[in-house]
């Protein structure tokens, strides 16, 4: 009877017991019989279980939220990202205006109305267009006024004339510098 219930004991003990990522269950017992009758038996029993358990899980998900732009007819680009490491997770999102699609929009939403001109000076805020106009020789309109009086305008009000948009060329150090900075404070949550 007492070595059913030492059985049941090892068995009930060899169970998980909590949900702890590591978990060491030692158990030891003795036990001594001693039995007197017309013989003498001595006995003695010595059990030892050592039991390691390791439970892994997988980290929680940051997960970058979907900015969408479902719709062609907004001048929106959607940009989102997410970071994730056992200990922390962030993400984030933003919403990037296009202002030369919102300029094609508008000028094309004035000429399909009938204002030509006015669909032609929204255009011309783009230096761009600008030059291109003046190299055809169909000067940009000019407060209402077309042709070789628009011509004199621009001349005469110079200030008007949209800045020309100077084009960047980068050496490829700035997204080494970028690339570089990321990597470090990945490596930093990471070490947390």
């Amino acid at each position: 009877m007492k070595r059913v219930s030492l059985l049941l004991t090892l068995f009930m003990l060899s169970a998980p017991v909590s949900f702890l990522n590591a978990q060491t269950v030692t158990t030891t017992s003795d036990s001594t019989i001693t039995s007197t009758e017309t013989s003498s038996t001595d006995s003695t029993s010595k059990n030892t279980i050592d039991s390691t358990q390791t439970l892994k899980s997988p980290p929680p998900s940051a997960i970058a939220p979907s900015i969408g732009a479902s719709s062609s007819d907004i001048c929106t680009t959607g940009v989102s990202g997410a970071v994730q490491t056992q200990i922390l997770g962030v993400s984030g999102g933003s919403s990037i205006r296009d202002f030369n699609c919102e300029r094609l929009k508008l000028s094309k939403t004035l000429y399909d109305m009938g204002m030509k001109v006015a669909a032609v000076s929204v255009m011309c805020q783009d230096r761009r267009v600008f030059d291109a106009m003046e190299m055809a020789g169909t000067p940009c309109p000019f407060f209402g006024d077309i042709g070789e009086d628009a011509a004199a305008g621009w001349d005469t009000t110079p200030e008007y004339i949209p800045p020309k948009i100077l084009e960047k060329t980068e050496n490829g150090k700035t997204g080494a510098f970028v690339a570089g900075g990321l990597l470090a404070a990945l490596i930093a949550i990471i070490a947390l």
